[in-house]
């Protein structure tokens, strides 16, 4: 085993900026900020560093393109390594995908909900965790608590979400609180504006 397969102990030792080895960072801001990117950076430098052994992804991001231009997306488009264990969501995105029906929205946020929810258990311990878009599977309930569940135990948690412009409609205010309650829950929120 290499040196570090426990995992860190400084948390002033930073995985990529502003993302410690230790603790929970939640990274957020609007479209194409670098939220994706930077999760999947520290991911990378977090294997090369401590292994795999441990590591698990919960990937929550739908793909949305608008105007030509990707939203968003998964973990993967950045080169990251395999690891123990990634759950993947084939995620719908709820608002552009309703095409402004608000009962459809809600429908595909609880689909999104029940689908997540067999991710959470089939999840295995983890020593570190990273997670992408992890408002997707709470703008039904605005309940992140699988999400607390899914990390107990890890020391390391490094996850994403959109802070922006929601506009408005059940979906998106449901998404709001569940931006409230992961920032709570995190030790640190670092807000990427795109410049840096």
């Amino acid at each position: 085993m290499p040196d570090g397969e426990d995992g860190p102990t400084d948390a002033s030792d930073a995985l990529a900026p502003r993302v410690p080895a230790t603790g929970r960072t939640l990274l957020t801001g609007p479209s194409n900020a670098g939220k994706t990117r930077r999760t999947a950076a520290a991911l990378r430098e977090y294997v090369d560093r401590y292994g795999r052994t441990g590591v698990v992804v919960l990937d929550f991001a739908p793909t949305v393109v608008r105007d030509g231009t990707v939203l968003g997306g998964r973990l993967d488009r950045f080169d990251v390594p395999r690891v123990a264990w990634t759950g993947t969501l084939v995620a719908h995105a709820p608002r552009a995908g309703s095409g402004g029906d608000q009962k459809r929205a809600i429908e595909l946020a609880r689909a999104n909900a029940r689908n997540a929810e067999r991710l959470f258990d089939a999840a295995p311990p983890a020593r570190a965790v990273f997670v992408n878009d992890a408002t997707i599977p709470f703008q039904a309930t605005g309940d992140p608590s699988p999400l607390d569940a899914a990390c107990d135990g890890a020391s390391l948690v490094v996850a994403n979400a959109f802070d922006g412009d929601l506009g408005e409609g059940p979906v998106s205010d449901t998404e709001r609180t569940a931006l409230e309650r992961l920032t709570d829950w995190v030790d640190r929120r670092v807000r990427l504006d795109g410049s840096g």
